[in-house]
């Protein structure tokens, strides 16, 4: 039984798809105007898992993904620039180049945190006629009027509006919300920007030339790719308050449905117990990772050792710790897959048994740090062949997206190996001072030397 946290409400429901066996998910994508830090990161490895998990329970998953290319404005919400434009001046290129570019770029980093792609990608530039559809429907309806700068979703017409929100919680103007003049209530939001000037990115529509709202571009992308109601939508858990609270207004104003059943949010990655923020110099993209010799997929370890609910605390040491672990990890692969070819085929009992409590660590709304230290304890449980470990290994990887099937043995430079036979020569000779410094010269050179009973085996520092 696969249960999930619902923001919704605000309890761990039991999932089942509307349709069966099919679960449709959105997962709110990147905004294109600069790279995706590792705050963002985290995020879509937590919706990583949660595909893999609901794959890995038999769910044929229909996954759709935005991306941003315009209407996010510098506030979450209805004041400033886009962020696009403007990153397009400060770069001197063009907004469309800006977007591709970092579309590219974060693609890329999907890709060396082995995430897995969507099965539909959306641009919001690919839908601004099916968003226009969607506010003439909001005016017919009796849910907009017009201010100087744009067309706006009047609140208060909506007696379910806010609830996504925490129980009892009072927004006031000036605090969580910024006030535009003219604005009927405080938390109504834009579902169309007029254009002041003329610039690039925007479109004719019935009430004036423009650009989209943030929150319109993805109830219209969602409902395109998935249908309303879909299963899942998931996001940071800063896009509750806001964006998702629109985005479920205007599904409800328009449609009369709850937009997706289960909503699902990411908790903040918080660095050396700070906030990320430009003030603090702390915001780190993938590529500053991978600079300080940290694998990519390590950084994906580190998320998978906390709980997606609960804020992770982002140190060096900590990335340098969980980069020994997945070292050691495939250490331990490796050995497995020598000592498996070894051995007689085995079965156990206790196989069954870890299966099954890793199948329910994951059910449990996805916690995976149970289930890594799950993952940990097999290697010492004796009763379990080296075969039946590597194939539990490899059906846990199946969620954790470790990449453990395609570990294999570094190649050891031959200068290596000689120095390997040299110290053995030596230690034979009980010359163990000579092989001792041997060691050490060997691991400056990156490389480890441990002794077995089957000789000496050498790894990758």
């Amino acid at each position: 039984m696969l249960k999930l946290y619902n923001s919704l409400s605000r309890k761990k429901e039991k999932f089942s798809p509307l349709k069966n066996k099919k679960a449709r998910l959105y997962t709110c994508g990147p905004t294109v105007y600069w790279f995706a830090h590792i705050g963002n990161l985290r995020m879509y490895i937590f919706e990583d898992i949660l595909k893999r998990v609901l794959e890995y329970n038999g769910y044929k998953v229909k996954h759709a993904m935005n991306i941003t290319d315009v209407g996010h404005l510098v506030s979450d919400q209805d004041v400033g620039e886009d962020k696009i434009l403007l990153a397009a001046k400060k770069e001197k290129k063009t907004a469309l180049q800006v977007a591709r570019f970092y579309e590219r770029a974060f693609k890329k980093d999907l890709k060396l945190l082995n995430i897995k792609e969507p099965n539909i990608w959306m641009r919001a530039t690919q839908t601004i006629n099916d968003q226009i559809e969607l506010i003439k429907i909001l005016e017919k309806k009796g849910f907009v009027y017009l201010l100087e700068d744009g067309v706006y979703f009047d609140t208060s017409k909506l007696k379910t509006y806010g609830r996504l929100w925490p129980a009892k919680m009072k927004i006031l103007p000036g605090a969580r919300i910024e006030v535009v003049a003219g604005k009927r209530n405080p938390t109504d939001f834009a579902l169309w920007k007029f254009s002041k000037e003329k610039r690039e990115l925007e479109w004719d529509s019935p009430w004036g030339r423009g650009f989209p709202g943030w929150h319109t571009e993805c109830v219209v992308m969602a409902k395109k790719a998935l249908g309303i109601p879909f299963d899942i939508h998931c996001g940071g858990i800063d896009h509750i308050l806001i964006h998702h609270t629109n985005e479920i207004a205007q599904a409800e104003a328009a449609f009369g449905k709850i937009l997706a059943r289960f909503w699902l949010h990411g908790e903040f990655l918080i660095v050396e117990g700070k906030k990320m923020a430009k003030s603090e110099g702390n915001i780190f993209i993938l590529e500053d990772l991978i600079k300080r010799k940290f694998h990519p997929l390590s950084f994906r370890y580190f998320c998978l050792t906390a709980h997606y609910r609960s804020k992770l605390n982002f140190t060096w040491k900590a990335l340098e710790s969980a980069q020994n672990a997945l070292n050691n990890l495939y250490q331990r692969i490796l050995e497995l897959k020598s000592k498996s070819k070894r051995e007689k085929t085995k079965k156990s009992f206790l196989a069954k048994i870890y299966q099954k409590k890793f199948l329910n660590f994951i059910n449990d709304d996805l916690n995976t740090p149970k289930a890594l230290a799950l993952m940990w304890r097999l290697f010492s449980e004796e009763k379990i062949s080296a075969q039946q470990k590597l194939q539990l290994l490899l059906d846990f990887d199946r969620v954790f997206g470790l990449d453990l099937e395609r570990v294999k043995a570094p190649k050891i430079p031959k200068k290596i190996k000689e120095l390997v036979k040299l110290r053995e020569l030596y230690r034979q000779e009980k010359k163990f001072k000579k092989a001792d410094e041997i060691r050490e010269k060997i691991k400056k050179l990156g490389f480890w030397v441990k002794d077995t009973k089957e000789g000496p085996q050498i790894k990758k520092i």
